[in-house]
């Protein structure tokens, strides 16, 4: 095994209490750092390679996401469908237009990575004009997720302008003769900058595709609404309207503030843009059709509510067109030629609803099956919408709806897999928590399972984003090999609403950990598995909730799976990152903050002596959205408490935060996890070899 991490402390005192952090130096990532990272993770690939099963896992995992044909991004403009598609046995996602001329890849991911040494790349975004004539595509390398953008001509597949660097944050509208481009760019910043400057006085620039990109939004730029550093402009048109809209976003933060300003004069930077919306408003989303303005806001109205007022007017004459209710959420507004149509759930599962152009009647349309729409696309110059509707067992697929006979039709792209949804159960269950809440648990298990299981329990629970009936690879991977396979929808996710995100934030955050903790103790008390065999996954700020659970309760679960954990929360604001992140877990800056950072924060509460369950941390060396050290502080934290179980650090050299990866690098990550569940599981064949 390698040596253990060098232990150098620093201790600063905030608000009165010493905090001691024995790792700060590895926030540099110096070469030191990175040599210490790669030789654990070489020793976590030679433990995981003495698992005799893994090669054939491996093969199994690989084959089984290869029979599926992923499908994502539809959209459609000028008579030519654009989308993204992992095809059949693909390694990666390509962009495919298809229109009267056939179907064809626009851009060929596979062919990149082979000009470039097999290096893997990914397309990040892509926004296809309203005349289909062109589409904008953002690629980045390596997982890095900093995309450079470029403008493809959609007929023949020529690359027609850029590249533009620093475009990560992507494209936002087309004006409506196609002719000019609005995109986000980014600072370009000095060699000696901090690394928290990285996201700070961005831009929303227009582009003509012949000139240099023109920036007509932003912090400093002296014209144009006022904004912060660390806001986020973008400039949104809808095809018709008379008014284009500036939207500010606030980092990670759900509420925008938005200013109007009529579409014809939008060319010239010192138009006047007058104030629509502030983030008091509590509007998370806007629509247009034509003058009607379609707002989705959370403001005295916990579950959302939709609002509709004309362009040009106040807020205050809006009316509600939708009214929030107890029993569902909504989630989404797509407006079309026809009606307005509405994304609402309830618990995981999708409702839509039709509200008809010129009236405020609110139809029901009934879905081709139970579960959840991940994405909508509708055009306000074309009736109907197409919705991508998948299950927790039934893969996702594109339906196209038609109000003329109120019916979906299936547009048959994507492949099915290899997976009989009949071959298993799901069971939408209720655990208690400490506080007599009762927290939804989503179970999937293989049919006939009995006695107690290896279970894997998933939790998220941070920006009211919500885990819901989604078909997952992953998750359909692990069942496949005979694991029970749980999510636990904990506070902080938005799957109740808003009350549920705010129940699981600030000094609330505590509920999220302990949400989970109750899901876990729920199924042992269920008979579904014990302590020996349950085990909890989650990554990113999911890392918070990893990391929480298995400090407060390390004798409840045989093992964690932590992907790319937010870990040393304290000090997550000093990364490029940071900074954005601000609006959701708070500053240390502040008594307050501090307070709740600390709270939620792992390497704190990890305790010497301590018999911590088996952990696997993994992260990607190109990690944009939560800095390798993090996880390298995890990892390093854990195996100085003492604990015997082993702690192992996976790295990949090529990846990021998981966005961008390639189905090799997931494949590979995914039968990784599942191996050291069994093994940790106590199954006699799945021992490491060479412990």
């Amino acid at each position: 095994m390698p040596p253990a991490a060098p232990v150098k402390p620093v201790t600063e005192t905030l608000w009165g209490q010493k905090v001691t952090d024995d790792y700060r130096y590895m926030e540099a990532l110096d070469p030191a750092t990175i040599d210490w990272m790669k030789a654990q993770g070489a020793y976590t690939r030679s433990v995981l390679d003495g698992i005799k099963p893994l090669a054939k896992l491996k093969a199994e995992v690989a084959n089984f996401s290869a029979s599926f044909g992923l499908v994502q991004g539809y959209a459609r403009f000028g008579g030519r469908a654009f989308y993204e598609e992992r095809a059949p046995g693909s390694d990666n996602f390509d962009l495919i237009v298809s229109d009267g001329a056939g179907t064809r890849k626009l851009v060929d991911v596979a062919a990149l990575r082979a000009a470039n040494g097999g290096k893997p790349y990914a397309i990040n975004y892509f926004l296809a004009s309203p005349d289909g004539g062109k589409v904008a595509v953002g690629i980045s390398e390596g997982g890095s997720e900093d995309a450079v953008l470029s403008v493809y001509d959609a007929a023949g597949g020529n690359v027609i302008a850029g590249p533009v660097d620093r475009a990560q944050f992507g494209a936002t509208s087309w004006s409506d003769d196609s002719k000019i481009l609005y995109f986000i760019r980014l600072k370009q910043l000095e060699a000696t900058a901090p690394p928290t400057d990285k996201y700070k006085y961005a831009t929303a620039d227009a582009w003509d595709l012949k000139s240099e990109p023109v920036a007509l939004l932003g912090a400093g730029l002296g014209h144009g609404p006022e904004l912060l550093p660390a806001e986020f402009p973008a400039i949104a048109i809808s095809v018709g309207a008379p008014i284009a809209t500036a939207l500010s976003i606030n980092g990670v933060q759900n509420e925008l503030a938005m200013w109007t300003a009529p579409v014809a004069n939008l060319s010239d930077p010192n138009v006047a843009w007058s104030k629509f919306i502030s983030r008091d408003d509590a509007v998370t989303a806007a629509d247009m059709r034509g003058s009607d303005i379609f707002l989705l806001s959370h403001r005295d109205a916990p579950t959302f509510k939709v609002l509709s007022v004309s362009a040009g007017r106040p807020l205050s004459s809006a009316k509600e067109l939708v009214p929030a209710r107890p029993d569902r959420v909504i989630e989404g507004i797509h407006a079309a030629s026809d009606a307005l149509y509405v994304r609402a759930r309830h618990g995981a599962y999708s409702q839509l609803l039709r509200i008809p152009a010129g009236t405020t009647n609110v139809e029901a349309v009934a879905l081709p099956f139970e579960g959840h729409i991940d994405e909508a696309f509708s055009d306000p110059r074309v009736a109907g919408v197409t919705i991508k509707l998948s299950s927790w067992v039934v893969p996702s697929g594109l339906y196209a709806y038609r109000p003329a006979d109120k019916s979906f039709s299936d547009l048959k792209i994507g492949a099915h897999g290899d997976i009989s949804s009949s071959d298993y159960r799901v069971s939408d269950l209720n655990a208690k928590a400490q506080d007599g809440v009762m927290v939804p648990l989503s179970l999937v298990q293989p049919k006939g399972a009995t006695g107690a299981q290896i279970t894997i329990l998933e939790a998220y629970g941070s920006y009211g984003i919500s885990e819901l009936a989604d078909f997952s690879v992953r998750r359909a991977a692990a069942v496949r090999q005979g694991i029970t396979y749980g999510v636990c929808h904990v506070r902080g996710g938005g799957e109740l609403g808003e009350a549920w995100r705010l129940g699981g934030k600030d000094a609330n955050k505590h509920n999220t950990w302990g949400d989970l903790i109750a899901c876990g103790e729920y199924v042992i008390a269920r008979g579904v598995t014990t302590k020996d065999k349950l085990f909890i996954i989650g990554g990113s700020a999911g890392g918070i909730t990893m990391g929480r659970s298995l400090t407060e309760r390390p004798d409840l679960f045989a093992g964690v799976i932590d992907l790319v954990p937010a870990g040393n929360t304290l000090r997550s604001e000093f990364s490029p990152n940071g900074p954005p992140n601000i609006p959701e877990f708070g500053t240390v800056t502040t008594a307050g903050g501090f307070k709740n950072l600390y709270e939620m924060d792992t390497i704190r509460h990890v305790k010497k002596g301590t018999q911590y369950p088996a952990v696997l941390v993994a992260t990607g060396l190109n990690d944009p959205r939560v800095s390798p050290w993090e996880p390298a502080q995890v990892a390093a934290a854990l195996q100085a408490s003492g604990t015997a179980k082993p702690v192992l650090l996976r790295i990949d050299e090529e990846a990021g935060h998981g966005v961008g990866s390639t189905k090799t690098q997931t494949d590979a990550l995914t039968a990784d996890w599942i191996a050291f569940v069994f093994w940790r599981a106590g199954t006699p064949e799945w021992q490491p070899q060479n412990l």
